[in-house]
């Protein structure tokens, strides 16, 4: 399971081998082996007994900034594996075998989207045919970017930053023109989010980028070596680019919250220069999040819990990478 602390003044200390965690008057105890994560999200105290009884049982401590980014974790001091799965993905990094495998990735990424955007057409039949031409401009795009060549890395890498651009462009149209009236908004905007839909979308992929770096650092794979997004320093490259796979679960989750109006007023509040997630938006973001979590969907052959198939493609990835699985593909998550 998954602690979530969202109250301002909570706090988390040890009693036994449980977790105690409390606000005010109230007050919870939570056996260490139940927990795999404990998420801060807000002002709260945390002992030094409580972090090592999390080291002890391998639970990941992770805090969040106001939009739902990771800024820092409490984690086991040592990489899962062997450095030799590292050295391997640094090979992949700088040649066209790492390139290719991201551009994968995107292609899998733009699949899910206009597989999503099938689906929610057949509850919209009035909406229907501009959603087919939506469809149709993204799929001429991402036929482009499948057969996309050249000779130098770099000038490729960018082009394929372009074309899924304009995928993007396109697919954030379309999802406006499916929301409600009152909550339509004019394409992305991150960090501060310009409108309500944004905030809950950036908040989401936040929760998103610490599962994805979680499951990296489990399976050996090192975040900060990417492999189309560049390795600036301090940059998750790595989770930046495997994300691309899994996204479609928090655009599935979010377009599901207002289509269905359980978005309330009071849900966000505004700050300097746009809107951020209030407690009771981040409770329900959360909530709805480890629901979609623990529900199923058919991954190689099997029903696997949405939750473990970050760590199963990232292990299988790792594997490729020392040859002991000849598969260095990671794009057989499909959603539709």
């Amino acid at each position: 399971m998954q602690i979530v602390i969202n109250s301002y003044g909570s706090y988390i200390r040890k009693q036994s081998e449980c977790f105690v965690i409390g606000v005010k008057d109230k007050k919870q105890e939570i056996p260490a082996r139940k927990v795999q994560s404990i998420m801060v999200t807000t002002s709260a105290m945390i002992s030094t007994d409580a972090i090592l009884l999390a080291h002890e049982h391998n639970v990941d401590i992770i805090f969040l900034n106001q939009y739902g980014k990771p800024f820092s974790r409490v984690w086991y001091s040592r990489f899962g594996s062997t450095t030799y799965i590292r050295r391997k993905q640094l090979e992949f990094s700088g040649n066209w075998k790492g390139l290719d495998l991201a551009k994968g990735w995107i292609l899998q990424k733009l699949d899910n989207q206009t597989g999503f955007l099938e689906k929610l057409k057949k509850t919209r039949k009035n909406k229907a045919e501009k959603i087919t031409s939506y469809v149709a401009s993204m799929s001429r795009s991402r036929d482009k970017l499948a057969s996309l060549e050249g000779e130098n890395i770099d000038d490729v890498r960018g082009q394929v930053f372009a074309f899924e651009a304009i995928c993007g462009k396109i697919y954030f149209e379309v999802l406006n023109f499916i929301m409600p009236e009152q909550y339509r908004f004019s394409g992305r905007s991150r960090n501060p989010a310009k409108d309500e839909f944004n905030a809950f979308l950036n908040y989401g992929y936040g929760i998103l980028y610490s599962k994805m770096e979680r499951a990296c650092i489990l399976s050996g794979l090192d975040p900060f070596i990417g492999f189309l997004h560049t390795d600036n320093y301090g940059k998750r490259s790595f989770v930046f680019d495997v994300i691309e796979l899994f996204r479609i679960h928090v655009d599935e989750i979010v377009v599901r919250l207002f289509s269905k109006r359980m978005v309330k007023q009071g849900m966000c509040r505004a700050i300097q220069n746009g809107l951020m997630l209030d407690k009771e938006g981040k409770e329900l973001l959360i909530s709805e999040f480890n629901k979609e979590m623990e529900s199923t969907m058919r991954y190689r052959g099997r029903n696997i819990r949405k939750a473990n198939i970050m760590e199963y493609e990232c292990h299988r990835l790792a594997n490729g990478f020392i040859g002991r699985d000849k598969d260095v593909s990671m794009g057989d998550v499909r959603h539709y």
